[in-house]
């Protein structure tokens, strides 16, 4: 991805690669998604077309990149016709034909019946220019600087996570959007969503985020799950992810394998005391000699006929709401006959009743959180504002084990805490620990409260200094994605102060 001072050298090396191997898919994919990225589309969308020309031979597997090219040139040119409409007054949501979103978050060939294209290129809508940072005054300068900052605590450091400096300005100024939008809401202001006026709902306050996230990586769709087709909400959208397959690691789990492998055992030892309570000794001693998650299945085999070739196991979520109630979280699978040949998964199943489960419960913390919210813009007591500290990272443990979106869920939700606290005179000045993950965390946590423990050990919050109250309105700043292209293209290397 081209990025600031990186995007000149982004785009040698990739015509670089192209003089080399002018028929290089991938390199010409990169170079029509980096041209989009920073708002040339004309340029952009003429590479986008060289790569869906290039057509698989017979019996040829398609690439990923031709795969996806067509559903990036099509988002592109919704980008561009948009470019210059305020976006607070559109929904990308609700805009995108619902076949095209479901297609897209599942990565499935272009084949879609009666699709409609997106409008070609408008000639009287220019590309984006290069924006100098000595161009914006030195409030929105500063602002700039502060969201670049910001941005950067929200960096995992975790094997498999490079930093994107894009990402983090844009989650940046995400985070200063939402603590803007909080203390509007709080003191009884309305905001601007949709092309209507009205009191900020807990989507909104996400969608804030949703749209800095989407608009600094076009590549990826990050779309609300529950926005889908009936359809194919109906069936349900599975959030897969391999955490051992044969003898490939993912590396950006590493840290999670130990405590997911306590909870397996704690499950399996719970299902031997409801259904075998006489081998349930014999099943715990076994288990105390497993260190490692290939060694459960041929202890499973031994204890349980219908194993066979691999058993799943399933998390349980507390409600907040109704005490005693609980939802379904994530399901572990393992599969295999044999060390090397073994799969060790984790999923989450998006259906329609899990969707309106957790929704429910989240509707309930922000009731209360904007309640409590309110009451804190008129008090000075501590206990307040620990109070709302506590519902903001609850309303994200369920967002998180719910994952909502096709993409993005654990920066939004972080850039949303982050931006919630400061909303409430926090002011998070600790980076995530090493190995650890937002989402995950949430997931493999049995409790909103010990999520919410957990997560203020890292964040070391201290009072919010007075001066974040002076900056710009970042909504009013960069009210179009042309403005949002502009400043995420911007390069302040040299000018912003360097933070440890």
């Amino acid at each position: 991805m081209a990025t600031w001072s990186h995007g000149v050298y982004t785009c040698v090396l990739l015509l670089r690669c192209l003089q080399l191997e002018p028929y290089n898919e991938v390199c010409q994919y990169m170079k029509g998604l980096s041209h989009v990225a920073m708002g040339q589309f004309y340029e952009g969308i003429k590479a986008q077309t060289k790569v869906m020309l290039n057509d698989p031979l017979l019996g040829q597997k398609a690439s990923s990149e031709y795969l996806k090219v067509k559903y990036l040139r099509e988002y592109s040119r919704y980008l561009h016709s948009h470019l210059d409409i305020p976006v607070a007054e559109y929904n990308v949501d609700q805009d995108l034909p619902g076949n095209f979103k479901n297609h897209w978050a599942k990565n499935l060939p272009f084949l879609i019946e009666d699709y409609e294209e997106q409008p070609g290129l408008q000639p009287h809508i220019k590309d984006v220019l290069p924006q100098n940072f000595e161009s914006y005054n030195t409030e929105v300068q500063k602002l700039i600087c502060t969201a670049d900052h910001l941005g950067a605590l929200m960096q995992y450091n975790t094997p498999g996570f490079l930093p994107n400096r894009r990402i983090h300005r844009a989650m940046g100024l995400a985070t200063l959007e939402v603590m803007q939008a909080m203390q509007r809401t709080w003191s009884n202001s309305k905001v601007r969503v949709n092309g209507k006026t009205r009191q900020m709902q807990w989507r909104d306050m996400f969608d804030i985020a949703v749209k800095w996230r989407r608009i600094a990586d076009p590549d990826q769709p990050v779309l609300w799950l529950d926005q889908m087709p009936a359809r194919s909400l109906s069936r349900g959208f599975n959030n897969h992810i391999n955490l051992i397959r044969g003898q490939i690691i993912n590396i950006r789990y590493l840290a999670y394998f130990e405590k997911i492998l306590n909870f397996i055992k704690d499950r399996i030892l719970v299902y031997h005391g409801a259904y075998n309570p006489r081998g349930l000794l014999e099943v715990r001693q076994a288990l105390e000699n497993v260190d490692k998650v290939e060694d459960l299945l041929p202890i499973m085999k031994q204890f349980n006929s219908k194993t066979r070739d691999g058993f799943t196991v399933n998390s349980k979520v507390p409600s907040l709401k109704d005490p005693g109630k609980e939802y379904d979280g994530f399901t572990i699978t393992i599969t295999g006959d044999r060390v090397g040949n073994m799969l060790f998964s984790v999923e989450t199943q998006t259906t329609e009743e899990r969707t309106q489960q957790y929704q429910s419960e989240i509707e309930s913390i922000y009731k209360d959180l904007t309640a409590k919210g309110k009451a804190l813009m008129l008090s000075t007591e501590l206990g307040d504002a620990d109070a709302v500290c506590n519902l903001i990272l609850s309303l994200v443990y369920y967002f998180c084990n719910l994952m909502p979106l096709s993409r993005g869920s654990s920066v939004v939700a972080y850039s949303v805490v982050m931006g919630a606290l400061m909303a409430s005179g926090k002011e998070v000045i600790g980076r995530i620990p090493k190995g650890k993950l937002v989402d995950f965390e949430a997931m493999t946590t049995h409790s909103p409260d010990s999520f919410s423990k957990t997560a203020k050990n890292w964040m070391n919050l201290k009072s919010l200094p007075l001066w974040y109250q002076s900056l710009p309105s970042v909504a009013e700043t960069f009210q179009t994605t042309r403005t949002m292209i502009e400043v995420l293209n911007t390069d302040s290397t040299s000018h912003c102060p360097k933070k440890s």
